[in-house]
């Protein structure tokens, strides 16, 4: 009993909620299904009266809420269950009766409740599709009607709601079966009927059923649907289908005429009028539709759509290739328009797109002349003075039309009237830049082009019809390019494609614009030999390149082989430029490094790793190279470090690349060295000190990269004399271990090492450098003695350092050293040639 009684409240809270809004469609639904099942499992084994109603009531309920809500197949149970708890009523019923007459109230009793289950049974049916269970439950629900008249009405439009339903789901077949079925529910008791309004909406639906279904085959039942229908209930719709049942079926133009006949005695809207003799001029009805349409005027002299009807007329005469009745409607039209008979805004606009349309035929025809005859009607219906885009746009079309007619003049006229229109409009700028490349007024056309790159940044501002895009811009420039290259005018050309590069979206196209852009600039280049203005617009170019290329991974359409592809094509052409500016260190530089960047959307396979590597011992080499040049310290330091982060990057890929093959004879490993210690020496940076601990272990360093970074140590701004000392001592030792010594590499060798430990004027010496250095005079014999090949001037350099050495410890008074000193340069008096008279 509680759970009963719980079940009850939750039902009557649903239905209080749903009221209130508190609950939805759904939500009430699952409610009613709970409540409605705890009532059934409730139920004993004899309930009470009350008990079985209120389960009738719940169940048929829950079942119609679930097929409210598109759930019908949840609603069969509860509908079965309504049904049995029926049965069982009636049961209980004819058991407590008296005699017949109580029969016969129970058995009204319960037939309400029957024809219910029956109607909701039908349209749970009709929604999962069985049409055989749902003809069933209406059939039984037909028989019923005698009994219960008032259902007529219900019944009626419940089968008019299927043939809907079936209609929408193109089942033809039952969607008539269900019209018919309303139709003829509707008849059976006129005084619950659903009216003759209704049942001509009926008739209207199966007529389109039969006429969509096939109209050949099911002609006659259409039109005799459509016929009953517009007895019952006169309506434009019903008219205008038989017409168009008639036109379907091949009716002749007799018959045509009979049906349209029907309806001019009545009120019929203009619109439909004009639809009507629209649909018959469609299907080639000339003779019917035209005569239709000239009754149309004296129907609605006074109203204020008449125009419309000139405006259908005229369409139709275009359609039919009679454009001189056109034009004549057209001019009758221009010549109203300024005696008192404007046509209404809509139907004017209206106008202007039938003209601008057939101008635009004659435009792709290219009969200009003509086109421009439909475009001055249109300008009859501008007051002089006013300002409209649609003018502007409609001056721009006339504008291309007087160019294509070699008019120019005529087209600078339209081209001025449009601007005045609409001057910030990018096509007026376009057709300008049209008339400035056919008069080769270079300096305009390249004028007009920036505006039209500027216009091409900005939003458009406009809220009609002619909105620019985001392809609009970039279409436009595209053209302009493609114009200024057909006649020539590569400097227009190029600001055009500069412009374009900067807002084209498709990569695809980006890259022939810049690929063109490159061209055109390198043949600039080669004709003019303007490497300063066009290196700039070529590095932008590049760069732009670089940055599209980075960006590309995310674009579908634009796949891995295409970015390959491009990459190579750019980093190729981007080294050739680093070499064709040899003159220009510093674009030289900027290329290679281009270059190098471009490559890294490349497979690295060993030619693209080696091109990497030059590209970036290059551009490190072009730094230091400027850095040796007259520049302000901070400069310096900001080339030299630039140096060195090319190197370290460079360092890396050749790692990779030794492991790719034979690089013994490659002097890329002596390149990175010295460049290296180059940077760093003279930044003064503390890690050269490790650079060279690798140096003195390496095996096979060669004696002129050992004098190289000798002489490096001592560049100025570099200062590193003990480095410079260690380096040509080992340069020293490599030549005297040679088979034959080379008398006069290993003289200049010699000569910096003694100019270094022994520098001029110094008096104050160390005994222990004093002997080193006496050590190289004495190697210096040694070889003398073994060739004769020891330049002379170098050994009057050695004997007259060692001879001023002893004359300067002579002033010192140290006798014994100048002794020594002394006769050490007489020495090498024996080893002069020519000279040796003159010092002897």
């Amino acid at each position: 009993t509680q759970v009963e009684e719980g079940a009850v409240s939750l039902w009557n809270w649903a239905v209080t909620k749903h009221m209130g809004s508190v609950v939805n469609d759904e939500q009430r639904a699952k409610l009613r299904f709970v409540a409605c099942r705890l009532v059934c499992l409730c139920e004993g084994s004899d309930p009470l009266e009350g008990t079985i109603r209120r389960q009738i009531l719940m169940s048929m309920k829950t079942g119609k809420g679930w097929i409210d809500i598109g759930k019908a197949d949840l609603a069969d149970g509860f509908l079965e269950i309504a049904m049995s708890s029926i049965e069982k009523l009636y049961a209980k019923l004819l058991k407590g009766s008296d005699g017949e007459a109580d029969i016969d109230v129970h058995k009204a009793d319960v037939e309400k409740n029957l024809f219910k289950v029956l109607s909701y049974q039908a349209e749970s049916a009709v929604a999962q599709g069985d049409f055989q269970k749902a003809v069933m439950c209406v059939q039984r629900c037909k028989d019923m009607l005698m009994k219960l008249p008032k259902e007529t009405c219900y019944l009626s439009i419940l089968c008019y709601n299927f043939g809907v339903e079936t209609y929408e789901w193109k089942r033809y077949e039952q969607s008539s079966f269900w019209l018919s079925q309303s139709y003829d529910i509707g008849k059976m008791d006129m005084k619950y009927c659903v009216g003759k309004e209704m049942q001509a909406k009926v008739l209207r639906l199966l007529a389109t059923t039969y006429f969509e279904w096939d109209c050949n085959l099911y002609l006659d039942k259409a039109l005799k649907a459509i016929s009953l229908a517009n007895q019952e209930n006169l309506h434009p719709a019903g008219f205008f289908l038989k017409v168009k049942i008639l036109l379907k079926s091949g009716a002749s133009d007799e018959d045509i005429n009979s049906a349209v006949a029907e309806f001019l005695h009545h009120e019929m809207s203009l619109d439909f009028c004009l639809n009507t003799a629209k649909l018959l001029l469609e299907h080639g009805r000339e003779s019917v539709g035209f005569d239709f349409l000239k009754s149309v005027p004296e129907r609605f002299e006074s109203s204020p759509d008449l125009g419309k009807i000139t405006l259908l007329h005229i369409e139709f005469l275009l359609h039919n290739k009679r454009e001189l009745l056109a034009k004549q409607k057209v001019e009758e039209i221009i010549i109203g328009h300024y005696t008192g008979k404007q046509l209404l805004p809509e139907a004017l606009n209206r106008l202007h797109i039938i003209l601008w349309d057939r101008a635009a035929k004659h435009y792709e025809a290219k009969s200009y002349s003509e086109a421009l005859h439909w475009y001055n009607y249109s300008v009859s219906f501008y007051t002089p003075g006013q300002i409209d885009q649609n003018l502007a746009k409609l001056q721009r079309n006339m504008a291309s039309c007087y160019l294509h007619l070699k008019q120019v003049d005529k087209a600078k006229e339209a081209v001025k009237e449009a601007e005045r229109c609409d001057p910030n409009s990018i096509f007026t700028k376009f057709s300008i830049y049209k008339i400035a490349v056919m008069e080769k007024d270079t300096d305009k056309a390249v004028e007009a082009v920036i505006e039209m790159g500027k216009l091409a940044e900005k939003p458009s501002q406009h809220k009609d019809k002619l909105r620019v895009d985001e392809n609009t811009g970039t279409n436009l420039l595209s053209l302009a390019a493609q114009i200024a290259l057909e006649n020539e005018q590569q400097v227009v050309a190029i600001k055009a494609l500069e412009y374009l590069s900067e807002h084209l979206q498709d990569c695809q196209q980006l890259f022939a614009a810049l690929k063109c852009l490159v061209r055109l600039m390198l043949s600039k280049v080669m004709a003019e030999n303007e490497e300063k203005s066009v290196s700039y617009v070529l590095n932008n170019t590049f760069s732009a390149a670089h940055k599209r290329l980075a960006e590309s991974f995310t674009e579908e359409k634009f796949t891995g082989d295409m970015r390959i592809f491009e990459a190579h094509w750019f980093r190729k052409v981007a080294w050739n430029l680093a070499v064709q500016f040899g003159g220009c260190p510093e674009k030289m530089r900027d290329f290679f490094l281009l270059s190098f960047k471009l490559s890294q959307f490349c497979p690295s396979d060993k030619a693209v790793l080696i091109a990497q590597k030059t590209c970036l011992l290059m551009a490190a080499a072009v730094d230091l190279e400027m850095g040796r040049q007259e520049v302000t310290p901070s400069e310096q330091t900001e080339l030299l470090t630039q140096a060195l982060q090319h190197l370290q990057a460079c360092k890396e890929i050749w790692k990779v690349l030794k492991l790719t093959g034979d690089f013994v004879k490659d002097p890329t490993d002596t390149l990175l060295l010295l460049y290296e210690f180059e940077a760093r020496s003279k930044l003064n940076d503390p890690k050269l000190y490790n650079l060279m601990e690798s140096v003195w272990e390496q095996p096979q360093i060669e004696v002129k990269t050992l004098e190289i970074i000798a002489s490096l140590a001592m560049e100025s701004p570099a200062r590193y004399p003990v480095l410079c000392k260690k380096a040509l001592k080992s340069a020293l030792n490599l030549h005297r271990k040679q088979t034959v010594i080379d008398a006069v590499k290993f003289s200049k060798c010699l000569h910096s090492l003694i100019n270094l430990s022994l520098p001029t004027g110094l008096t104050d010496l160390d005994a222990c450098v004093l002997q080193e250095v006496w050590d190289y005079f004495e190697d210096a014999l040694s070889v003398m003695n073994s060739t004769d090949a020891y330049p002379e001037m170098e050994i009057l350099w050695l004997m007259t350092r060692a001879w001023n050495t002893g004359i300067f410890q002579y002033t010192v008074g140290k006798y014994k050293e100048a002794e020594q000193w002394c006769g050490l340069g007489m020495r090498f008096l024996n080893h002069l040639g020519t000279l040796k008279k003159s010092y002897e």
